[in-house]
């Protein structure tokens, strides 16, 4: 295990368990192209998504982040009782008021301790781990559980040949708390006003309005009608990665105090594979180096996609618990979020258990 630098005379911290939910619907590229004006050819030669999974029947945003709080805090091994605060990172929460943070407090047990949200697009879990690791730092919580979840299916427009085959749903949860040696380097974030409109929104207000008014009688967990809609520049999106993400996991790297050689895991955002293999190079990593690829069979679940990724690798034995690894998150805002951490041990209780 390689040393992380952390602030001096701070407490080292570490992600001491994970878990995660996905849904049981698998939804194919076949099935995306019956509304979709395209191909699985098309699809997979430039995002390298094969299939994705949306929430069904009785399945919510709600529910995916509660069962993967539940499998985080049970693969820690921490007592409930001792998580002291609740991060939750995520774009598509039903409702802006009430958050979704304290519902999922209450959900999982553990209704009166501080949650919050944090919306900070696809860096979201990044930005999320960080502020957990340094209020375990600040000594205001002694472990803190951080929670990315999305149900995208929701909120995309189906014939929208730039976003609908992107987006799949998913949660993915850690718990973060004190360590022997620390895990979580500084985070590395950083933001783009200027092109905050290459990834953006649009809403139907009168079909909003409509449901509100009849909102205890509809689902809006599960019917896209009047929902906020994502819309994207890939172009715009794609100059901007280009030029920002090479500086970003340069500056991971130096405030990590880690070099290049010693980065065994590379999970980056899973929003195209191409991308991720373009940065692995970039960068220098070696060939053999284990790569998360999550998005083959998960799509990009934005805030959910990192520890979603993380989890598969852990789970299906491509990483190790231990291992040192190299995160980044980056998305609308435009924003995005990195640091090396080292990997929480494999889980006992996986997202694949109930999948069949």
């Amino acid at each position: 295990m390689v040393q992380i630098a952390v602030n001096t005379g701070r407490q080292n911290v570490s992600m001491l368990g994970i878990g995660a939910c996905r849904p049981q619907r698998l939804v194919s590229n076949d099935e995306v192209c019956q509304t979709l004006d395209s191909t699985d050819e098309w699809i997979f030669e430039r995002s390298g998504i094969r299939n994705r999974r949306w929430i069904s029947g009785d399945e919510t945003a709600r529910s995916l982040a509660a069962t993967a709080a539940e499998r985080a805090i049970a693969n820690s091994g921490v007592d409930k009782e001792r998580i002291g605060a609740l991060v939750l990172a995520t774009n598509s929460w039903k409702t802006k008021i009430p958050h979704g943070g304290p519902i999922i407090a209450s959900d999982i047990g553990l209704n009166g301790i501080p949650a919050y949200d944090v919306a900070a697009g696809c860096g979201g879990f990044g930005y999320a781990l960080g502020i957990a690791a340094d209020t375990i730092r600040a000594g205001s919580a002694d472990y803190v559980l951080v929670v990315g979840v999305e149900t995208m299916s929701v909120v995309m427009e189906p014939t929208d040949r730039n976003t609908a085959f992107i987006f799949g749903d998913g949660a993915g949860a850690v718990v973060v708390g004190p360590s022997e040696e620390n895990g979580i380097s500084p985070t590395v974030w950083g933001s783009d006003g200027e092109n905050a409109e290459a990834i953006g929104q649009n809403l139907d207000i009168p079909a909003y309005m409509d449901r509100a008014q009849d909102y205890q009688h509809k689902d809006p967990d599960t019917d896209p009608v009047g929902r906020m809609v994502v819309t994207m520049q890939g172009p715009r999106v794609f100059r901007w990665a280009a030029i920002t993400l090479p500086k970003a996991l340069s500056n991971v790297l130096t405030n990590s105090g880690v070099d290049v050689a010693d980065i065994e895991v590379f999970i980056p955002h899973q929003a195209n594979a191409r991308i991720n293999e373009l940065m692995k190079s970039n960068l220098g990593l070696a060939d053999d180096i284990p790569m998360a690829n999550d998005i083959e069979n998960t799509g990009n679940t934005s805030a959910a996609s990192i520890p979603l990724a993380m989890e598969e690798m852990l789970a299906t034995g491509k990483a190790k618990g231990g291992q040192t690894a190299l995160l980044l998150g980056f998305g609308a805002g435009l924003s995005y979020a990195g640091a090396v951490v080292t990997l929480p041990p494999a889980p006992v209780v996986t997202s694949f258990d109930d999948l069949g």
